[in-house]
């Protein structure tokens, strides 16, 4: 059983990763195309981080925004290498999305890459119900991005 925790990215862990999160985001994406939130976009107000653990490890991270039009957007889903494999993912987005039930959003949205290394992020949010949507709050239409929506 993981522990899901409500985290404001103040330890050394959880800015790890990110920090990790964040170079593979430019590792993998072209520098216009990276739309992932740094340490301060994720402690925006609007913006909820949990990270999960596992044993007192930090095993994964990820993030709702709000963008207060009823919509909350999945932002910063990332596993710790030393986790991949063992469900972090499986474990974290159902738990975003009961959070942004509870908050009465109507949607959830998210933006990804379509590439390669992304597939593996694609197959989990379509296991969840998301589906194709087009370009949503100010992204644009761009060939690298996937954008995705479920209805709640």
């Amino acid at each position: 059983m993981f522990d899901i925790r409500q985290d404001d990215l103040s330890g050394g862990p959880t800015r790890a990763l990110l920090a990790l999160h964040l170079a593979g985001m430019h590792e993998n994406t072209p520098r216009e195309h990276v739309f992932a939130l740094d340490l301060s976009g994720l402690q925006a107000p609007g913006v909820t981080l949990w990270s999960v653990w596992d044993a007192g490890e930090i095993a994964g991270i990820g993030a709702l925004k709000s963008l207060g039009d009823g919509t909350g957007e999945v932002k910063s889903m990332r596993t710790a290498p030393a986790s991949r494999g063992q469900g972090i993912g499986r474990a974290l987005l159902p738990h975003i999305i009961a959070e942004a039930t509870v908050r009465s959003y109507t949607r959830l949205s998210l933006e990804t890459g379509n590439t390669e290394p992304f597939q593996p992020a694609l197959q989990l949010y379509a296991s969840e119900g998301f589906e194709p949507w087009g370009p949503f709050g100010e992204y644009k239409e761009i060939p690298f991005s996937s954008f995705l929506t479920r209805r709640l």
